[in-house]
């Protein structure tokens, strides 16, 4: 027969999160990664923190919703807030009871600069490796490095001339102040926060003119024939066994940050897992001579890179590294390196449309980098869930 709806509301539930949860949900392995991870970090928490004072939100449900964001693709803190209010999956996995209220947005502002000094969103990545280097699931030899441009939040009318004495400069005035005319009198002149700036006629780059919002992006473009945005390079570290992202990095996107920033992450890996890598795999972009003689001599890494077509003339130590590096392409080693090395696009992949990377939200690099690391960490959970059970 048919069923009648119910509209009276109950006045008395009794619900328990962890039945409405099903044992196979992949939240429930994710979850339990973090937990452990989390309760290794409490004297971190303990430092960060004073001891007096109102308590507030704590670190632990942060990230772990910072996680959730990086995992459902929720655009702000703002939606995510919204989302934890209503959603009891999201409340079961931040141990949030069903009649307490969630937090306001702004605890996640409050608390991103004391997470930057005090390290604690790298800290909660490097412990989430070093999970997994317990469970033997990261390589301890072979690696791989990447990079990526990731748009900044400030667009094009934000670039100003760097000399204010300029030509450029003094016309770019007269166009805001024709602007600033039109709207005071009432007409359609395009000005206020939406302002029409006309960049026609005149040359934009790095060296004259700079980012008032977002000081730090540079123009860049992905390739020829591509329109140069305002960006910040972003760079992924990879191991080869299960294409786990180990570390992460921010920096300018002025064409030398791939070779620094990979320098900077083998370092850090040594220096943070004591782990020691014998080989990198990269693509044409590390082809740089002085860069890959310092991987073999100070770093003891052996690169897998790609040379470029042409001859090596020149005989000085970086000529060396490079013709070394060309007769290390026709290795068996070389091939299985170029190969597992487009993995790293799948980690760089997921974290600009699942992660919402792809443009970042944040200003300064040091936010840009822990924006990366809270979702690389999430990459590696969900990865790692996969992972342990069939090994």
């Amino acid at each position: 027969m048919r069923g009648q709806e119910d509209r009276q509301q109950s006045v008395f539930v009794v619900l328990n999160l962890e039945e409405k949860v099903s044992a196979d949900h992949p939240l429930r392995a994710i979850k339990a990664w973090a937990d452990k991870v989390l309760a290794t970090m409490r004297r971190d928490f303990e430092a960060a923190y004073s001891h007096t004072g109102r308590p507030g939100v704590p670190p632990e449900q942060l990230l772990k919703a910072l996680l959730l964001q990086a995992l459902y693709s929720i655009p702000s803190e703002i939606k995510l807030m919204e989302a934890i209010d209503y959603n009891l999956l999201y409340r079961w996995f931040l141990d949030l009871p069903v009649d307490t209220k969630v937090w306001t947005p702004e605890a996640f502002s409050m608390n991103r600069q004391r997470f930057i000094d005090h390290d604690l969103v790298r800290g909660f990545f490097e412990k989430v490796v070093g999970e997994a280097l317990k469970q033997g699931l990261v390589s301890e030899d072979h690696f791989t490095v990447d990079g990526t441009l990731i748009r900044s939040l400030a667009s094009h009318k934000s670039l100003t001339p760097i000399d204010g004495r300029s030509k450029a400069a003094r016309a770019q005035r007269e166009v805001n102040k024709a602007d600033d005319e039109g709207e005071a009198s009432g007409g359609s002149g395009g000005g206020g926060r939406d302002r029409l700036v006309d960049w026609k006629g005149q040359k934009l780059s790095n060296q004259t003119h700079r980012s008032t919002t977002d000081p730090e992006a540079l123009l860049a473009r992905k390739g020829r024939g591509r329109p140069a945005e305002l960006c910040h390079s972003g760079h992924v570290l990879m191991e080869n066994r299960h294409g786990l992202c180990v570390d992460m990095a921010v920096d300018c996107a002025d064409g030398h940050a791939e070779r620094d920033c990979a320098k900077q992450m083998l370092q850090r890996v040594r220096k943070r897992h004591r782990i020691k890598p014998k080989t990198a795999g990269m693509d044409t972009g590390y082809d740089d001579g002085e860069f890959l003689h310092e991987l073999e001599t100070k770093l003891k890494v052996t690169p897998h890179v790609p040379t470029r077509r042409g001859p090596i003339r020149a005989t000085d130590a970086a000529g060396k590294a490079r013709r070394r590096a060309r007769r290390r392409s026709k290795t068996k080693g070389y091939a299985i390196s170029q190969r597992i090395r487009k993995r790293v696009e799948q980690v760089i992949g997921w974290c600009k449309t699942t992660g919402n990377w792809a443009r970042t939200r944040f200003l300064g690099h040091d936010r840009i980098e822990n924006e990366g690391l809270i979702i690389g960490a999430a990459y590696n959970l969900l990865r790692m869930t996969r992972l342990v059970p069939a090994a």
